[in-house]
């Protein structure tokens, strides 16, 4: 089954009585070149299990299937459940999880299906609930090796952006302090359907395996992140002065520490600038 065909989706779509949802940002993958890329760089391969996030009718599902050992995919839409049956029924290594990954015990999952390997995640994610569910992912610590993802190319451009550059943000330090990221690949427009308004790149995360702050010390250091890039366009000591209540004075202080100008905004601090001065910020 041909599931990058127009006529045979709009067929199996149809027969199923099933019409897109604008509220879950489905957009479905028609170009056949897509897919199977996302699958080889997402390290859907022997000795592996994928968790996919999101199935559509099935496409991506399929060349992961082809390749990794078992493929466990959580969908929130029950209607695409019925189609699954048709479309995946040559596969005997895929489980579907009707949830919201956003409220499902991930690693009791993960546990379950996939004793003794490898695990990946790959998805194509919605445009809306991208940052969310990445962040989850990598705050939930869960035991999984790398994160393929296709986001809108904008939302890719600001994930693979350098910390410490003007087009850096909260979500850049993010992934970057819990992994290494880079993107892979563009995907135009016209290869989903409907067509979305906007490009998309795939990108992938691999996880770090080492955790680089103790538990308390990260809590701190994120709550300084979000303050900081709450009100990008203030002065470092500005932004946490107003929002976690830090007097200016300790700020100029750590910045100095690192060398770094009292009027200096959290974008022009790379990671390791950054986890020094929260550091001192919260030993003082």
């Amino acid at each position: 089954m041909n599931l990058t065909n127009i006529g045979t989706v709009k067929d199996i779509l149809s027969r199923h009585g099933f019409s897109f949802s604008k509220g879950l940002g489905q957009n479905f993958i028609i170009n056949p070149d897509i897919c199977p890329k996302i699958a080889e760089y997402g390290n859907a391969c022997k000795g592996f299990g994928v968790l996919e996030i999101g199935t559509g009718i099935g496409v991506l599902t399929a060349e992961l299937a082809k390749r990794a050992d078992k493929v466990a995919a959580v969908e929130i839409d029950e209607r695409l459940l019925p189609i699954l049956a048709e479309t995946l029924a040559d596969f005997d290594n895929v489980k579907i999880i009707n949830e919201d990954v956003m409220k499902c015990d991930l690693h009791r999952l993960i546990d379950e299906e996939f004793k003794g390997l490898h695990v990946a995640v790959c998805a194509n994610l919605p445009y809306y609930i991208t940052s969310p569910i990445i962040m989850m992912l990598l705050e939930s610590r869960l035991p999984i090796e790398s994160i393929t993802v296709m986001v809108q190319k904008e939302a890719a451009q600001r994930l693979c952006a350098k910390v410490g550059s003007r087009e850096s943000g909260a979500i850049t330090v993010g992934v970057n302090y819990y992994g290494t990221v880079k993107k892979l690949f563009d995907v135009s427009r016209g290869s989903f359907m409907p067509a979305p308004n906007v490009d998309s790149a795939v990108m992938r995360i691999d996880i770090n395996k080492e955790q680089r702050l103790d538990e308390e010390s990260e809590k701190f250091f994120f709550k300084v992140v979000k303050a900081g890039f709450s009100q990008r366009r203030k002065t470092l000591a500005n932004s946490l002065s107003s929002v976690m209540g830090i007097p200016k004075e300790r700020v100029y202080s750590a910045l100095k520490s690192q060398g770094l100008p009292e009027a200096a905004r959290i974008e022009q601090l790379d990671m390791e600038k950054l986890i020094a001065v929260s550091a001192e910020l919260m030993e003082q």
